[in-house]
């Protein structure tokens, strides 16, 4: 049995409270911190709601739903849901197909349980197979079955109980929710160009009008919406108005900060280190190119973040950091996460650790690789996959679905991922976490929390980051340590500036939106054969017109501003207390029009063979707490610009811009420094000794037989007065990093194997 904490028992006692007095019809957004047990919050308020009655003893919502966009907890959440009430028919987990889901909605279920991604789209699907037009018996009766469930749907109230917030509640698929389950949903199901018709125009106004009705608040739909880190347009569709700034706020707040002094989660910022690497590349091309300066750049660093000896010199620190400060924990239970910054890292992350444990013979490191689909490596052609990577001690691959239970058990402790288990992932045995990506605002705060849960013993967590600075990790956490505050309400007027920028260009005209919204909106539920090639038709002088333009450059603006406008107004449409037809027409047009405009995109820049990496060094450059800051408010903000500021790409020399990027990433290696490492390794490479030890043995026990040695040639060259003395003398990372790299490069001269370009890497 599990008794709630105060902050749980507190929200799930006001929002019963506040549900009973406003009756269906009203948003509440909770912010829980991370950590803080918001799966067991939504189980025992999704139980309450849906025994809950009003003062004259009606119950105030007929159902419950549970909505989670987070595929990873859909079971968890299920699971806690379930285990509450076992009886028949209080609770239905949705794990079948659309048919399943429908029949829950009408059935007299209490509380249905279901992901984003199945519901609305499977109820919808359902409903327009459903009403195919045919006139076999069983297909009329199936059809007759579905308008009776859609009516019946659309007549009963719901509270909608939400898992993260942020997409659940804004953009497209908000609405097509609330088009099934809001009142008048079954003449707004459609939204398909499958299933318009002409058939009579009359209808048109009717369908427009529902499907504007479907974007707004539902008299019959309640929404409680849970989240630890509200973006600015969550606060703005489900937030209450503040008492002291006006703006909108969470409803109920349990947060970071109140969390972390009452032992309830970790400080995620206590043992923050951060990495600084230093690297210079060198033109190896003959000739000098121009090239786009933007693309350049990326590619020179994307050439730099998949470097070998990047990975290697990395992969080195982390495994070494994670034996001697992370292993033992929690009697050897002790786990650590690896966050990349695509799938191509992850899988050659996952390739040097492995070679890496092999070469020192450690038994104690045993890594787990997660991303989706399957990878393929431009430099070898190989393809992989997840599973196929993920091998138990049988040889068995393990199931994308059966990581996390692997995970979790004795058989693994550190798990490299990329763009997963980053949100979401509930793992009290993670004890340290590696970053090696970008991470920026709120994604910064939801993948560092993954190591604030609790357990005994565990202590303060280690994130070691090579990528972010301290600083900006600070300001991540900011917003998001005590209440979350919107910095100013949106403003709508700018829905209608980008609409008439639209306009400008002229590839559309208005009188073709207006003739393809009648046929577009007429009729939404009912099926006509040719219909969606009548609407491509339709959008075809746009698209000539399109294609006609001259410059590139106009055809992506009017694109990008195309896209701004369709996702600002399905965030505009909820917050604003009216409806603008024409702003739909328009959304309806654009919609559909997207896909159909082909802009030239910019083509991959691979420098791979025009660039070699001439040195680099890793080097830590802040060890301790990250302190958040109290004094200085912080805030979130809505949608602002809407504009894409594309600018058209200068181009330049290739050698310049590997000029300006080694000024700004190699500021500390100078000559100096490569000149150190020269007379260092010439001086080695003169003694027979070490080359015939380097000739007689492998990498990794050549570095070990000659480190006294090349101790000694490096103290040898150090003069008294040499910066670098300091810092070889003071600096331990400096001190491994350079022998490391010198014994790497000597073995390499014996060999004849120059795998980085220049020995003095």
């Amino acid at each position: 049995m599990i008794f709630p904490r105060y902050h749980q028992l507190d929200a799930v006692r006001k929002l019963v409270q506040a549900a009973r007095a406003d009756g269906p019809g009203h948003n509440y957004l909770v912010q829980h911190s991370a950590g803080s047990g918001k799966t067991n919050s939504i189980s025992w308020l999704s139980h309450r709601l849906a025994s809950l009655h009003d003062n004259v003893d009606r119950k105030v919502f007929d159902c419950v739903i549970v909505v989670t966009d987070r595929r990873v907890l859909d079971s968890q959440l299920q699971d806690a849901i379930y285990q509450i009430e076992h009886a028949q028919g209080v609770v239905k987990r949705i794990d079948k197909d659309s048919k399943q889901l429908a029949e829950a909605l009408v059935d007299g279920t209490q509380i249905v349980v279901t992901t984003l991604q199945k519901f609305p789209f499977v109820l919808r699907g359902l409903l327009r197979v459903a009403r195919a037009n045919s006139t076999d018996a069983a297909t009329v009766a199936e059809r007759e079955r579905a308008d009776e469930w859609a009516a019946r749907i659309a007549g009963r109230r719901y509270a909608v109980v939400v898992d993260e917030a942020h997409s659940s509640q804004t953009g497209e698929t908000a609405r097509q929710l609330k088009a099934v389950l809001g009142t008048g949903a079954d003449t707004a199901l459609g939204d398909d160009p499958d299933l318009a018709t002409e058939a009579d125009p009359g209808d048109w106004q009717d369908g427009l009008n529902a499907v504007l009705a479907s974007r707004g608040r539902q008299p019959n739909l309640s929404f409680f919406a849970f989240t630890a880190t509200p973006k600015g347009k969550t606060l703005e569709v489900s937030g209450k108005p503040g008492a002291a700034r006006g703006t909108p706020e969470a409803f109920h707040l349990y947060s970071m900060k109140q969390a972390i002094e009452e032992g309830f989660i970790l400080d995620v910022l206590t043992n923050y280190t951060t990495y600084k690497t230093y690297w210079r590349l060198l033109k190896s091309a003959s000739d000098d190119p121009d090239v786009p300066k933007r693309r350049a750049a990326r590619a020179l660093a994307k050439f730099m973040s998949l470097h070998p000896h990047n990975i290697s010199q990395k992969t080195e620190v982390i495994v070494e950091h994670f034996r001697a400060k992370v292993a033992g924990r929690l009697d050897g239970q002790a786990k650590a996460m690896v966050v990349t910054s695509s799938r191509l890292h992850a899988v050659r992350y996952v390739l040097a650790f492995r070679n890496y444990i092999a070469e020192k013979g450690y038994q104690d490191v045993r890594p787990l690789v997660a991303f989706s689909g399957t990878v393929r490596d431009p430099d070898t052609a190989e393809e992989f996959t997840e599973p196929g990577m993920n091998l138990d001690a049988t040889g068995e691959r393990i199931s994308e679905k059966a990581l996390p239970s692997r995970f979790a058990s004795a058989d693994f402790n550190v798990l490299l991922v990329a763009n997963k288990y980053q949100t979401g992932f509930d793992q009290p045995l993670l004890c340290a976490m590696y970053v090696d990506k970008r991470l920026d605002g709120v994604q910064a705060v939801q993948t560092l929390s993954r190591l604030n849960r609790t357990r005994p013993g565990k202590g303060p967590p280690f994130v070691l980051d090579f990528v972010n600075d301290a600083d900006d990790i600070l300001d991540a956490f900011k917003p998001y340590y005590g209440k979350t505050e919107l910095a100013a309400a949106s403003d709508p007027s700018r829905l209608e500036a980008l609409k008439h920028e639209l306009a400008q260009p002229q590839i559309y005209h208005w009188s073709e939106v207006e003739h393809f919204a009648k046929v577009y909106f007429a009729g939404l539920g009912k099926s006509q054969p040719g219909v969606h090639a009548r609407l491509q038709r339709l959008l075809q002088p746009a698209v000539d017109r399109f294609a006609g333009l001259s410059e590139e450059e106009a055809r992506s603006e009017f694109r990008d501003k195309l896209s701004a406008y369709l996702r600002l107004y399905e965030f505009v449409s909820q917050i604003v207390p009216y409806a603008d037809s024409e702003w739909e027409k328009l959304h309806a047009y654009g919609s559909l029009l997207m896909p159909l405009l082909a802009v030239g995109r910019d083509p991959m820049l691979t420098l791979d063979d025009d660039v070699a990496l001439q040195y680099y060094r890793l080097r830590r450059s802040h060890s301790g707490r990250l302190q958040v800051a109290e004094d200085a408010p912080a805030y979130v903000v809505g949608p602002s610009e809407v504009g894409t500021g594309r600018l058209e790409e200068p181009k330049a020399p290739l050698s310049e811009i590997i000029a300006l990027l080694n000024e700004r990433h190699g500021s500390e290696l100078g000559e100096a420094d490569r000149l150190f490492f020269e007379e260092v390794r010439a001086e080695a490479c003169a003694d027979a000794e070490i080359m015939s030890l380097a000739r007689a043995n492998d990498p990794q026990k050549f570095a070990l037989g000659v480190r006294q040695r090349v101790g000694e040639l490096m103290v040898a060259r150090l003069g008294k007065n040499d910066q670098i003395v300091t810092r070889y003398m003071d600096d331990e990372d400096f001190q491994a990093t350079a022998f490391s790299v010198l014994a790497k490069a000597i073995w390499e001269a014996a060999n004849e194997r120059p795998e980085i370009g220049s020995p003095t890497n």
